[in-house]
């Protein structure tokens, strides 16, 4: 049966169980004379899989944004959720298709779905995707900077695990916390794991703690190759003091506020003021 498009999908809503249908295969597939004919031929956009998967999930999935078009002209539910909790703008996200990501925001898809156990939110899967075009649209959508994943912490902590550091700058311009933690790991314990030497000079820029330990008592630099450039560097940051440019910076930033930095990147004001605020 056919879902009521009037009314929202809830996890667990069921259209009709079946296999994967000739409309999950055309979506996917990015076959879009196909699916147009199934459409036309009265074939269900919103036919749930046996792991509650729709086609809309499928063609986000692989970045087909013809086919996510015809689908929610189609009347496909937006903010369908899969077993997993995911909805098709996450699964676009992952995908780090900024077309899709926007057909979806486009027709009312939420960027701040409720997450669940099992699953991220669309900005956290923008970070692992690494779009950082996606990112940035999220956020100007009001996507949540601090949005607490059990399991992966904030988009910053996902941008650091994934070395996405083009990522990193828009999340940290826009305001995201630099030292949020996940049992007491912060962005640049993360940073530091992975080695990247530019990563943790703008985490440490936007006042990364450099002493701060985890819950193994550990500091970033414990977590670098002894003798290594990304070691040398938080080793440096460790014995120097802030520069005059930095705490000013900072303390601006604090005064600001997120939502007036998000406001002055928006409008474009002098770049003067926004190379100062921000991390080009």
């Amino acid at each position: 049966m056919e879902f009521d498009n009037s009314q929202s999908y809830y996890f667990g809503d069921i259209g009709c169980w079946a296999e994967r249908t000739e409309v999950h295969k055309a979506a996917s597939l990015g076959q879009v004379s196909q699916l147009q004919d199934l459409i036309q031929s009265g074939a269900s956009v919103n036919m749930v899989a046996v792991d509650s998967i729709t086609p809309l999930h499928e063609a986000c999935l692989r970045g087909q944004a013809e086919c996510v078009q015809l689908l929610l002209e189609a009347g496909a539910q937006v903010d369908a959720r899969n077993v997993d909790g995911s909805t098709p703008l996450c699964d676009a996200c992952s995908a780090g298709s900024l077309e899709c990501v926007k057909l979806l925001l486009g027709h009312g898809a939420k960027a701040n779905p409720a997450l669940t156990s099992r699953t991220a939110s669309p900005l956290h899967e923008a970070c692992m995707g690494g779009n950082s075009d996606c990112v940035k649209l999220l956020i100007a959508m009001g996507a949540c900077l601090e949005a607490y994943d059990l399991y992966y912490g904030t988009p910053l902590h996902v941008a650091c695990v994934n070395e996405r550091t083009d990522c990193v700058k828009v999340l940290l311009n826009a305001g995201a916390k630099v030292n949020a933690t996940r049992l007491h790991e912060t962005p640049l314990h993360h940073a530091a794991k992975t080695m990247r030497v530019e990563m943790i000079e703008i985490l440490v820029e936007f006042g990364a703690y450099i002493h701060a330990r985890d819950q193994h008592n550990r500091k970033p630099v414990d977590y670098t190759t002894p003798g290594s450039p990304s070691a040398h560097c938080l080793q440096f940051y460790e014995t120097t003091p802030m520069s005059l440019q930095q705490l000013s910076r900072l303390a601006v930033r604090k005064k600001l506020g997120t939502t007036a930095l998000k406001v002055l990147v928006q409008l474009d004001m002098p770049k003067l003021i926004i190379n100062y605020l921000c991390y080009q």
